[in-house]
């Protein structure tokens, strides 16, 4: 089994930015899923303060949905966003995420913390597949904007 998974990218644009790439509808729907899945703007919602829900709905390329939702529990912008994602709404059970955002040379570096002892190596695998798919997106999105 995995203890978890760390993810660590330099992302050409400013912390405010980054940061703002998690908190926004209109940016996390384009980033969120890469781009082999849609996620429209208007199944994001997000209330960005301790405490606070975030909902999104994927629609994956088999024409299945999934329901992602969970709650802010740590909102210190441009530096620090932690929050919990789960994909079953019908169930508490969730898993804790924290982001950082530090500034570099080349920008930011973001930094995803996502503890998941659940997972298989293989499981593990595949999640870093996708978060990293997930972060070629934003990168595309943020390219050339402050």
């Amino acid at each position: 089994m995995s203890v978890g998974l760390t993810i660590t990218r330099t992302i050409a644009a400013p912390p405010e930015r980054v940061f703002a790439a998690w908190t926004r509808p209109e940016d996390f729907s384009v980033w969120f899923g890469g781009d082999a899945v849609d996620v429209p703007t208007e199944s994001v919602l997000m209330d960005v303060r301790v405490g606070g829900r975030w909902t999104a709905v994927m629609h994956v390329p088999d024409g299945s949905e999934i329901y992602w939702h969970g709650r802010y529990t740590e909102v210190d912008p441009p530096r620090r966003l932690a929050f919990t994602m789960g994909d079953d709404p019908a169930s508490d059970t969730v898993d804790p995420v924290v982001v950082t955002f530090t500034p570099a040379e080349a920008g930011t570096e973001m930094r995803l913390t996502q503890p998941r002892d659940d997972l298989t190596n293989e499981q593990l695998a595949q999640t870093l597949l996708g978060y990293n798919s997930f972060f070629d997106t934003m990168e595309i999105l943020l390219a050339g904007r402050d």
